[in-house]
């Protein structure tokens, strides 16, 4: 009899927007070798929701070829950023391209303090937030780990905050756990890990803490073997996910046996009686009769 797969936990869709996507994995689309390979580690990610560099990317097909032509749009839904915007008008008319562009509200908004560390600029980022929510978009919002300025995005009407784990393709995970948990605590729109994811464990490690999703490119695109990793960040999130869901054991100072100790057979020789010893001391207490005879 062939065994039958064990179904998958049930669990909340992650709703972004006017959208809903069963994966909480988002995936970028630069930094690939090859079209051709860009789409298999989409694929094989299980992602269903894809981003693109609006200002890197041919995006009306003219002048040669486009991702878009690799970008199944039956399949996965676009989300255009706003990457490599560095103030927020650019950052908005970036915006309204896209939208022109690919029909779509949403929008994960980018608007980066300077071309060194690539961090948000948050001034520029909620004054975009402002606008863009004026203007209808559902808008994504890249921003640092600050608690405060989640809520200040929240209230401007973000439809998701993205907090960094760390900087854009530095691979070191999230280096502020405790940050996230604040801001989750303050919010209640979908939390999002973007930038600075370097492998599986990071994703998982992220999901755990309980955001929403996480968002991720170079940790894919610039791996040794692009699509093994993909499969293997398809996994972790997966795998992070459940583990929140699950709740994982308290953490204790020492140990706590799996087994309990009640009903164990002759403690005495557990604690270096020689055998033999218990039945013996059972034997002439037998012999000795009730006290005081």
């Amino acid at each position: 009899m062939t065994p039958q797969p064990i179904p998958e936990p049930d669990d909340e869709l992650l709703r972004l927007g006017q959208h809903a996507f069963r994966s909480r994995l988002l995936v970028g689309t630069g930094k690939y070798a090859t079209f051709e390979q860009m789409a298999a580690a989409l694929e094989l990610s299980g992602t269903q929701c894809v981003t693109v560099a609006v200002r890197r990317v041919n995006l009306d097909r003219r002048g040669g070829p486009s991702l878009l032509d690799h970008v199944d749009r039956a399949r996965y839904t676009i989300l255009p950023n706003t990457a490599g915007c560095f103030d927020a008008a650019t950052a908005v008319r970036t915006a309204e391209l896209a939208r022109e562009l690919l029909g779509t509200r949403l929008v994960k908004l980018e608007v980066l303090g300077d071309e060194k560390t690539l961090l948000p600029d948050p001034l520029g980022t909620l004054e975009a937030t402002r606008e863009l929510v004026r203007q209808g978009f559902d808008v994504l919002v890249y921003t640092s780990d600050d608690p405060r300025l989640a809520c200040h995005l929240e209230q401007a009407g973000a439809a998701a905050v993205m907090p960094a784990g760390s900087p854009i393709g530095s691979g070191q995970g999230v280096l502020n756990p405790n940050a996230i948990r604040i801001l989750m605590e303050l919010v209640q729109v979908p939390v999002i890990v973007d930038a600075g994811v370097g492998t599986a464990s990071d994703v998982a490690l992220a999901m755990e803490l309980g955001v929403d999703g996480v968002l991720l490119n170079s940790g894919i695109a610039l791996a040794q073997d692009p699509l093994r990793m993909a499969a293997a960040m398809r996994d972790a999130c997966r795998a992070g996910r459940n583990a929140y869901l699950a709740g994982r054991i308290p953490r204790r100072l020492y140990a706590n046996a799996s087994s309990p100790e009640a009903g164990l057979i002759e403690p005495a020789q557990r604690r270096g009686a020689a055998p033999g010893a218990a039945h013996a001391h059972g034997a002439l207490a037998a012999e000795a009769g009730p006290a005081g005879e």
